[in-house]
This record gives C-alpha cells, structure tokens and sequence, in this order.
C-alpha cells in the first residue's frame, strides 16, 4: 500500500473514531476530574496522543481501548500532579459561599462527595462498571459489548461493587 493510501487510511480511522467517541471521553474525563474544561482538555490530549501514534506507524487493534487507556493514564498523571485548590483561587474562579443562586447544585455536590470518595476507593474494575452503568446509564449488555465481557459478569461485578461501594460508604460513616 503507498504511503498517501495508508496516510488517508489512518486520516479516516483517526475521524471515524473521533465521531464515535469523543463525548464519551469527555463524560468518563469530566466524572474522574469533576471539572468540565479540564475533562476536555484531557480529551483533547488523549486525541492528540492517539493520533501521534498512529502517524509514528503504531497499530491500534481496538480504538476505543485505547483512547480509554489513554484517557485513564492522562487522568492519573493528573491526579498526581493536583493541589488543593485554596478559597482565592476558587473565589477567581467565580465560586462566592456567599451567593446561593448555586445552592441546590452546591448542595448536590456536597451530597455526592462522599459517595465519589467512596467509589475512589473501590477496585477499579468494579468502579468502572459502575461508573458506565449508573454515571453514562448503560444497560448490563452494552456495558459487556464495550469491555469484552459476558452480561452476566458485567451483572456479577455491578452487584459487588455496588457491596464494595456500600461497605465504604459505611467505613467512613463510623
């Protein structure tokens, strides 16, 4: 195959990927960071990743294994290179405890916080099937078409992680 047919070839590839899993990648970014423009500039950074890897010759057997393994490695470094925002920094950002036009999605947020602390510490295979089942919605059997497993094992680690989730939840209640 000549080079200008397998440049186009990977051109389309790298589109029709981008097409079907670009807001997907957005979402699972957004729910690991909890920031909107972070989760898109992770997305982004994934793109790019993937894309330099494919113009470098790299073969990609499954497309969106590997912009969610990219993602999840961007998430990671992420994670480890966070500070704890202070009260200026967040006052910059247009937070004021002061307003309460905000006051249901504040409350919200503060309701969900101990349920996102929880999820952080349970196995990671568990979360992920918890996060595509009641975070994205999928059903039991689309969930098994993505990862590559049986219905019944994505129902089998629904129910444990959900006993997982609960058995942190309870850890941090005492």
């Amino acid at each position: 195959m000549s080079r200008a047919v397998q440049s186009s070839a990977r051109k389309l590839e790298f589109k029709e990927a981008y097409d079907a899993y670009a807001e997907a990648i957005v979402r699972h970014c957004q729910y690991r960071v909890f920031d909107r423009e972070r989760a898109r500039d992770l997305a982004q950074e994934t793109f790019t990743r993937t894309w330099m890897y494919m113009l470098r010759g790299g073969e990609i057997r499954n497309m969106r294994a590997f912009l969610y393994r990219i993602a999840n490695n961007l998430i990671i470094d992420e994670s480890r290179k966070q500070r704890e925002s202070s009260l200026n920094h967040l006052q910059e950002q247009g937070f004021d405890p002061g307003q309460d036009d905000d006051a249901d999605r504040t409350r919200a947020r503060i309701d969900s916080k101990p349920v996102l602390k929880a999820l952080s510490k349970i196995d990671n295979r568990y979360r992920s099937i918890l996060v595509m089942r009641y975070v994205h919605g999928l059903p039991p059997r689309d969930i098994a078409l993505r990862t590559g497993e049986s219905s019944n094992t994505v129902s089998v680690r629904i129910y444990r992680g959900l006993h997982q989730l609960r058995s942190q939840l309870d850890a941090n209640r005492v």
